[in-house]
């Protein structure tokens, strides 16, 4: 078994390589940067990336941040294309184009290809003295001074910088754009992000059931429209208002006093002005609300009726933490 210190030097010496590349990236937001960035915007066709090898890899991960941060985004493989995908190439399209050397055989072939075809060629190229740089109509400089690993086995470093200085492209460009977390939503409906986002109360207090009595409710039923409706509570409603809740804690201190319950009704044990949210309130909001109050749930009104409750049970089975 390897020894446990060369396995932890090894790789911190990695992240140390990676993070010094990075840093370095920051020299390479330059005119040319802007301009490839103002290119995608003002683009009246398709953004559609490309490469070979390992930065076929990377480009496809920029495809899907562009796609998810409003740029709406094509891969084409760079091997591919010269076998008859560069078809699906207009005139109007801008294509960003990631090879660390700039210089493999199937990039020489295809970006005379694009421009023969009209199509705006960005080059996000290792070596600004490539024939990708060099044929390239706006250049992101995405060189590194050498890969993390000795003798330069493996990209490391380069592919690292590709995908960082796609990230740059795709927020910079959302920033242009103005994207929203409502936008975002759109395009992350699944999932707990996607949830966050869009899930309100309006879409989890119908599941539910409505409890409510009056002011002047006897114990005995008040108990049983709690248990019946199995939410731990109800609301106390005078004249359709909203006046009160009453929860099973509510119930337990009521008998911890030891008090006739022949003599009590609904609003001797309630809690006046409860709390509340509209149906528009986002679930993620309503959890934090009950998180600040160490309440369970919340009764949702809009336009001063009670529509319904909101349970902590609800916002946690919807995956929302």
């Amino acid at each position: 078994m390897e020894n446990k210190k060369e396995i932890k030097r090894t790789a911190i010496s990695i992240i140390e390589a990676e993070y010094k590349a990075i840093n370095r990236l920051k020299s390479s937001i330059d005119d040319s940067f802007v301009a490839a960035v103002n290119e995608i915007l003002t683009c009246t066709g398709r953004i559609v990336v490309t490469g070979i090898g390992k930065s076929a890899i990377i480009a496809n991960k920029i495809v899907a941040t562009f796609n998810s941060t409003g740029t709406p985004a094509i891969f084409m493989h760079a091997g591919d294309a010269i076998h008859g995908d560069l078809g699906i190439i207009q005139g109007s399209d801008v294509v960003i184009c990631i090879s660390n050397s700039g210089n493999t055989p199937e990039i020489k072939v295809l970006t005379p290809m694009l421009k023969t075809l009209g199509a705006c060629l960005i080059g996000m190229v290792g070596n600004t003295s490539s024939y990708l740089a060099k044929q390239s109509d706006h250049v992101i400089n995405t060189t590194v001074e050498k890969e993390a690993t000795p003798g330069n086995p493996a990209p490391t470093c380069s592919t690292t910088a590709q995908l960082v200085m796609g990230d740059a492209i795709a927020l910079a460009l959302l920033h242009c754009r103005g994207f929203t977390a409502d936008d975002f939503a759109k395009y992350h409906p699944g999932g707990s992000l996607g949830k966050q986002l869009y899930l309100k109360a309006e879409n989890l207090y119908p599941k539910n059931a409505r409890p409510a009595v009056s002011p002047d409710t006897d114990i005995p039923s008040l108990i049983v429209e709690i248990s019946g409706k199995r939410l731990g509570m109800t609301a106390v409603l005078e004249n359709r208002d909203l006046v009160g809740i009453i929860t099973d804690g509510d119930l337990r201190r009521m008998l911890e006093k030891g008090e006739d319950i022949r003599e009590l009704s609904a609003k001797d044990i309630m809690t006046k002005n409860p709390k509340s949210i509209p149906g528009k309130t986002l679930a993620v909001d309503a959890l934090q609300l009950m998180r600040e109050n160490n309440i369970t749930q919340l009764l949702v009104v809009d336009e001063g009726e009670y529509k319904g409750i909101v349970h902590l049970h609800d916002i946690l089975d919807e995956g929302i933490i």
